[in-house]
C-alpha cells in the first residue's frame, strides 16, 4: 500500500512538471564527486577512502567480473576465483562484510555465501562504478563493514537524450581468455520528458591462458615426489587453466519521466551465466578431481523515484526498490545437476535530504531487506531459510569556516529463521539482533589545497545465514562447510585518519586505520575431513585490522598540450585473530607506479604493479609468492565530443605467474598471463 501511494505521487508530481534541458543527457557527473550518498559529495573532503571509474579510465580497466574491473584501484583486491567468479575483497574483508551494489540497492545475488558464486552485476552496462571504504559505507547496511561498490548504470533513465535515439555501445576483445564481448544501450525520447531504455549484452571466453605452471611450488612438489604416475603428471601442467570457459549474456529494458524536479522510472532484466569453476587437482590418487560448471539466471525488477520538493525543511525525496528472482544449478561433470541454489529477494530504501540551511546539510531514512535462500540436493550445505533486515540511518554534515564535520548512526533489525532439516540435523531456528553502529569525525583545511581529517567509528553486525545454519558439503568450493547458530553480533571500534593534498600539478590522498573486532566471525580449515572434503570452520574471536592506502600523482612536464605525469599507490593491511594467529587470506602489501602522457582525447601509459609475499597465514593455509606484472595501454578519442573511446592494452607484459593470496583457489588457479586487449566505446 505505501509503495503503491509512493509510486503514484510520484508519477503525478513528475507528469506535471517541465522537462530537463536536453544538454543535460551527456553531461556526466565529475571524477570528484561521489554520488553514492544522499547527497553529492566532493571526494576531496571525504573522511574515508573514495575510488571513482568512469569514462575512458573505466574503459580501460573493464572486465567481465566486477572483481576484476577494480582489482587495481588502492585497497581493492579480488577472491579470484577463476576468471568468472572475481568478487571485491576491500581492506582484507571479503564476503557479507562487503556490499556490492547496483544504483544504491543489492545485486540479489549470492555471491557472498562463497566464492565460487559469480555477482549478477555486468560492468560492461556501467557507466561509473564508486568504492566507499570506512564508516560512510554503514549508510547501505550492517555488511558494509569493510565498504560498498556502486555500480552505477543507466538502466532506469536520469535525464533525457539530445536526440531522436540515442546509442551507446561496447566491444572487447582479450586474447589470454579469447574473450569476446560486446554491449549495446538505446535511449529514445518521447514527449519530451518520458525516456525508453534497452539494453544487451553478451560475452564469451575460453579456457584461460595463464603464465606458467598451474600448481602452486608447493603442490607441484608433493606432485612431483609421489609414486603415482597421474599424481606426478600433474606438476608439469601448465598454460590453459581446465574448465574456466564462460558464456553469458543479458537483455533490460527500462522507462522514466524525467523533468527538472525529479525523475521516476521502471527497469525489467534477465541475466543468464554459465561458467566453469577451475579443477582443483587432487594429490592423492583415490580422489578425482571434479569439473563442476555453473548454470545461473536471474530476473529482476528494479523502480527509482526522486522529487525535489523545494522546502525548506527537505529538499528532496529519493526512493529505490528492487527485486529478483535467482536460481542456479551446479553441474558435475557427468552433466547431472548436483545442487541448485534458489533466491528470492527484495530490497527497498528511502532517503529524505535535508534543505541546506547554512554549512548544515543531512539526510535521514529507512531500509528493508528480505531475501529467501534454499539449497536443494545430495549437497546441500544449508537448510532452507530467510533473512529480514529492517533499518533506519542518518547522515548530518556540517561545515564551519575550514572545518567539515560529519556524524552517522544507523540502527538495524535483523531476523533470520530457517526451517527444521533431518538430513543436516538442525531444529527449526530463529535469531535476532539488534545492531547500532554509528560515526563521528571532522576535517580541516590547514592551508590552500591540504586537508587533514580523523573520525572514528562503532558497528555491529548480525551473523549472515551462512554463517549461523552452514553444516554441510559444498561442492563449488569442495569443502564441508560447518557454521553455529550459537554466534553472537559482531562488534568493533575503528579510528581512521585521512591526508588529501591538491594542487596545480600534484595531487595526494592517503588513509590510515585501525579497527578492534569483538565476536569477529571467520573461516577456516580444521584439518578434519567429512564426506571426503575439508572441514571448513566459522569460528567467533577478538580481532584486530590496522593498514593504510595512499595514492599521489604529479604533473612532471608539460609538451604542448601534451602533460607528462607520474602516479603510484599504496596498499597494506595487517589482520589478527587474537589467540589463533593472523587472519586468513588477508592481501600482503602492494605498490603500483605508472608514467602516462596524456592529452586531452588520446594518452599512452606504463605501469607497473609489485605484490608481495605472503607467509602470515592460518594453519592448513598455504604462503603465496610475490610476484611483477607490467602493463601498457594507449588510449585514444579520435573525435572532438569525446564520445568514442578507443583502448589497446598489453597486460602483464612478461607472463607471469601470479596468485592473489585473498582467493582460495590460489594453489590451483593463477592469474591471466600475457593479455593483449582492444576495448571500443561508441556513444552517438
Amino acid at each position: 500500500m505505501i509503495l503503491s501511494l509512493l509510486t503514484t505521487t510520484a508519477a503525478a508530481a513528475l507528469a506535471a512538471a517541465p522537462p530537463v534541458p536536453a544538454t543535460a543527457f551527456h553531461d556526466d557527473a565529475p571524477q570528484n564527486i561521489v554520488v553514492t550518498a544522499p547527497f553529492a559529495r566532493d571526494a576531496d573532503s571525504a573522511l574515508s577512502g573514495v575510488t571513482i571509474l568512469s569514462g575512458a579510465e573505466l574503459v580501460r580497466e573493464i572486465r567481465p567480473t566486477i572483481g576484476e574491473t577494480l582489482a587495481r584501484t588502492p585497497g581493492v583486491s579480488a577472491t579470484s576465483f577463476g576468471p568468472n567468479a572475481s568478487r571485491p575483497v576491500l581492506r582484507g574483508f571479503q564476503g557479507d562484510r562487503v556490499r556490492v551494489l547496483t544504483d544504491g540497492i543489492g545485486s540479489f545475488d549470492v555471491s557472498n555465501t562463497s566464492v565460487d558464486h559469480a555477482v549478477v552485476i555486468n560492468p560492461l552496462t556501467a557507466d561509473r562504478i564508486e568504492v566507499l571504504r570506512g564508516p560512510s559505507a554503514l549508510l547501505y547496511g550492517s555488511s558494509a563493514i569493510g565498504g560498498v561498490v556502486n555500480v552505477i548504470d543507466s538502466r532506469i533513465p536520469r535525464r533525457v537524450p539530445d536526440e531522436p535515439v540515442h546509442i551507446d555501445a561496447l566491444a572487447s576483445y582479450g586474447s589470454a581468455a579469447n574473450e569476446r564481448s560486446a554491449s549495446g544501450a538505446i535511449e529514445a525520447p518521447l514527449l519530451g520528458k518520458i525516456v525508453f531504455h534497452v539494453d544487451g549484452s553478451y560475452t564469451k571466453t575460453g579456457d584461460l591462458e595463464t603464465g606458467g605452471y598451474l600448481l602452486s611450488p608447493g603442490l607441484r612438489a608433493q606432485a612431483a615426489a609421489s609414486t603415482d604416475a597421474g599424481v606426478r603428471d600433474l606438476a608439469g601442467l601448465r598454460g590453459r587453466l581446465p574448465n574456466s570457459a564462460a558464456e553469458t549474456w543479458e537483455v533490460a529494458g527500462g522507462a522514466a519521466i524525467v523533468t527538472d524536479t525529479g525523475n521516476f522510472g521502471v527497469s525489467v532484466s534477465h541475466y543468464d551465466n554459465f561458467y566453469g569453476v577451475p579443477v582443483r587437482f587432487s594429490l592423492d590418487p583415490a580422489v578425482e578431481a571434479e569439473n563442476v560448471r555453473l548454470k545461473m539466471k536471474q530476473t529482476r525488477e528494479d523502480m527509482r523515484a526522486e522529487v525535489d520538493t523545494g522546502g525548506t525543511v527537505l529538499e528532496k525525496i529519493r526512493f529505490r526498490a528492487g527485486h529478483a528472482d535467482y536460481e542456479h544449478a551446479e553441474i558435475e561433470d557427468t552433466g547431472e545437476v548436483g545442487t541448485r541454489f534458489f533466491n528470492d529477494s527484495y530490497e527497498a530504501r528511502l532517503e529524505l535530504v535535508q534543505a541546506q540551511h547554512g554549512g548544515w546539510r543531512g539526510a535521514v531514512g529507512g531500509q528493508m531487506m528480505i531475501r529467501n535462500f534454499n539449497v536443494v540436493g545430495d549437497e546441500a550445505f544449508l537448510p532452507k531459510n530467510e533473512t529480514q533486515q529492517y533499518g533506519v540511518f542518518t547522515l548530518q554534515e556540517f561545515t564551519i569556516g575550514a572545518i567539515k564535520a560529519e556524524a552517522g548512526g544507523r540502527y538495524e533489525h535483523s531476523i533470520l529463521t530457517a526451517v527444521a532439516n533431518d538430513t543436516l540435523g538442525n531444529p527449526a531456528l530463529d535469531r535476532r539482533y539488534d545492531a547500532y553502529s554509528g560515526s563521528l569525525g571532522a576535517s580541516i583545511g590547514v592551508a590552500d589545497g591540504i586537508r587533514l581529517g580523523l573520525n572514528g567509528s562503532h558497528t555491529e553486525r548480525a551473523p549472515s545465514a551462512e554463517e549461523l545454519f552452514a553444516n554441510g558439503p559444498h561442492a563449488g568450493t569442495q569443502s564441508f562447510e560447518v557454521g553455529s547458530p550459537d554466534f553472537a553480533k559482531e562488534t568493533s571500534w575503528g579510528l581512521e585518519g585521512t591526508a588529501r593534498a591538491k594542487f596545480d600539478r600534484f595531487a595526494l590522498s592517503a588513509s590510515v586505520y585501525h579497527s578492534w573486532f569483538d565476536n569477529y566471525i571467520y573461516e577456516t580449515q580444521t584439518g578434519e575431513v567429512r564426506d571426503e572434503l575439508p572441514v571448513f570452520q566459522y569460528n567467533q574471536a577478538k580481532a584486530r585490522y590496522y593498514g593504510f592506502e595512499v595514492e599521489a600523482s604529479a604533473t612532471l612536464a608539460k609538451f604542448g598540450e601534451y602533460d607528462l605525469i607520474a602516479d603510484g599507490s599504496a596498499d597494506y593491511v595487517r589482520a589478527r585473530i587474537v589467540g589463533s594467529g593472523p587472519a586468513p587470506r588477508i592481501p600482503p602489501l602492494r605498490l603500483l607506479g605508472g608514467v602516462e602522457l596524456k592529452a586531452p582525447r588520446s594518452s599512452a601509459r606504463v605501469e607497473v604493479e609489485w605484490s608481495d609475499a605472503q607467509d602470515r597465514t592460518q594453519p592448513f593455509e598455504t604462503n603465496t609468492d610475490a610476484f611483477t606484472l607490467v602493463n601498457a595501454a594507449v588510449t585514444v578519442q579520435p573525435f572532438a565530443s569525446n564520445r568514442t573511446t578507443l583502448v589497446l592494452s598489453a597486460n602483464n607484459i612478461f607472463d607471469t605467474v601470479a596468485r592473489r593470496h585473498a582467493s582460495f583457489l590460489k594453489d590451483y588457479a593463477p592469474l591471466a598471463g600475457r593479455d593483449l586487449r582492444a576495448t571500443m566505446r561508441v556513444t552517438f
